[in-house]
């Protein structure tokens, strides 16, 4: 009988390590999270998609905006805003290729992310262009006065660059970016959303306003958005300088912003005496 003991003390022992071994790979098991599903597909979380689709939707709704309210400052202002609440979380919302650049030099996102940003937005401004020309072609002819006046829909585009006056709008167009890019430099990161919503749609606002006004003293479009450029058909290839305002011009402009910022910043001590 002696000799059983030790052995139905081990069985005992070996039981109860097999149980302990068992309760810990079942906790292991049950504390995986299921994978998120849409109808029954497994789907991957991937930052960086989400943040271009976002970037795609909001510059689809900016260009949308711009075209439908026929470029007034006013309208662009609330439409931004809204933007910027609905994806600012997401991606930022920088729903500009110029802005993305100006980010980029300023070591705020990496290569990779401007790149995809800016593909996402060409993408979806020339969505707007195609939906809303869509809309404008499904309208009936006109009757009545209507048509004894040769009333019709026509879709928002950019005026052509008047002859002999290129360089006011490139210079309008570079004014206009830089003071957009102070304004958005100034509130990346920023956990406000409210507030820097605003921030963003008031710079875009005083950028159309200052620089529309030369623009428009010689007839030309104020845009500060080489996407939305696209969107109002500003860009063609009968001449440089619709790359050379709208593409080049805009995006130096967004550039000497965010370095404005960064200096403004860096020099800066809060408005507090020494």
């Amino acid at each position: 009988m002696a000799t059983k003991k030790p052995a139905s003390s081990a069985k005992k022992s070996t039981t109860k390590k097999t149980s302990s071994t068992k309760v810990t790979t079942v906790k292991a098991v049950s504390a995986k999270k299921p994978a998120s599903t849409l109808f029954g597909l497994k789907l991957t979380r991937s930052p960086k998609l989400g943040a271009a689709v976002a970037e795609f939707v909001g510059t689809f709704l900016l260009a949308a905006a711009v075209i439908a309210g026929q470029g007034q400052p006013i309208i662009v202002l609330f439409a931004l805003v809204g933007i910027v609440l609905v994806v600012g979380s997401l991606s930022g919302a920088y729903v500009n290729p110029a802005l993305t650049i100006g980010a980029w030099v300023t070591r705020k996102i990496s290569g990779m992310r401007a790149l995809i940003y800016i593909v996402a937005q060409v993408l979806g401004a020339m969505l707007a262009l195609v939906v809303l020309n869509a809309f404008v072609n499904a309208a009936p002819e006109p009757t009545g006065q209507a048509a004894l006046y040769g009333q019709t829909v026509s879709l928002f585009k950019a005026a052509a660059i008047p002859e002999a006056h290129q360089w006011v709008v490139f210079f309008a167009e570079l004014l206009g970016t830089a003071i957009f890019g102070l304004a958005v430099a100034s509130v990346v990161g920023q956990r406000d959303r409210v507030r820097g919503a605003f921030t963003v749609g008031i710079g875009l606002f005083l950028g159309l306003l200052i620089a529309g006004s030369g623009a428009a003293a010689v007839g030309a479009t104020t845009i500060l958005n080489p996407a939305v450029a696209v969107a109002l058909q500003a860009v063609n290839f009968d001449t440089i300088w619709p790359f050379a305002a709208y593409l080049f011009a805009a995006t130096l402009g967004a550039v000497i912003g965010f370095i404005l910022n960064d200096l403004l910043v860096v020099e800066s001590d809060g408005g507090r005496e020494a």
